[in-house]
């Protein structure tokens, strides 16, 4: 088993990090935590969870632990070449992603190598905090279901609600007092059988992250007590749709002006 794989690049470092996250977590939020059963007790395993805020990364890996499971984090391939930080991370044994290539599979190369080799990889699907207005779910990247499919460990669907107060998305200023509650369930593993043999195709990647957030926003839905939205949140989506709208409303205005300058009927000319 590989250091960097396994997440135990030194136990000594390791250790560390518990001792200060296990005391300060709970300093920070009042947990409501279920679902850890759900977790197997050894070997790779997948941590999907929905993404609110930062402050989420700190309830995340106090839960896993909470489970017997040291959490592994993906970063960004470029911190790990930072003075202090990158050799700190490194010897946690987070994992680096590297973005932009032009392979796919190579992308997430670390991180399957250490999920093949044992590492509780908390992984977030949406890859940044939700866009949605509602704090829902929004779309997917498929990388959640290609490092699935691609190792055969199982996908724990993680939903978690409160961080967002302690640590509102674009804030860097915590609201630590008075303590907030956060919320966080575990589902029981999600069932991608059905795509076990099949070609890791656009569609087939596709529909098993579909399944993987169907099953993260249900689990949100319990936490909420509220129905999610019929379909989840697309950005890019949105954003045509806002350009379209503005675009409407211009040439609305434009006729409007149009018809005051002419004099049309039931319009007063200025």
């Amino acid at each position: 088993m590989s250091k960097r794989a396994d997440g135990s690049y030194s136990n000594a470092w390791r250790n560390v990090s518990k001792i200060i996250l296990r005391p300060l977590t709970p300093m920070l939020m009042r947990r409501d935590w279920h679902g850890q059963e759900n977790f197997p007790a050894e070997g790779g395993m997948i941590l999907a969870a929905n993404h609110l805020s930062y402050a989420d990364v700190l309830a995340l890996s106090l839960f896993a632990d909470g489970a017997g499971r040291y959490p592994v984090f993906l970063a960004k391939a470029s911190l790990f070449k930072i003075k202090i930080l990158g050799p700190i991370i490194g010897k946690l044994g987070q994992l680096p992603v590297y973005r932009g290539q032009a392979d796919a599979a190579l992308v997430l190369r670390d991180a399957e190598q250490g999920v093949r080799d044992g590492a509780c990889l908390i992984f977030y699907p949406e890859a940044t905090v939700t866009r949605d207005p509602d704090l829902w779910p929004m779309v997917a990247k498929t990388g959640v279901a290609r490092l699935a499919l691609a190792t055969g460990a199982p996908v724990i669907p993680v939903a978690h609600w409160g961080a967002q107060r302690i640590l509102p998305y674009g804030s860097f200023r915590p609201r630590l007092l008075p303590r907030k509650r956060v919320q966080v369930l575990a589902g029981p593993p999600v069932d991608l059988s059905d795509f076990d043999g099949q070609p890791l195709t656009t569609q087939t990647l596709r529909a098993a992250t579909d399944r993987i957030m169907a099953d993260v926003t249900a689990l949100l839905a319990k936490l909420r007590g509220e129905d999610p939205p019929p379909e989840p949140y697309h950005p890019a989506v949105a954003r045509r749709k806002l350009r379209e709208d503005l675009r409407a409303r211009k040439e609305n205005s434009s006729e409007t002006e149009a018809s005051a300058d002419s004099g049309a009927p039931g319009v007063t000319p200025s």
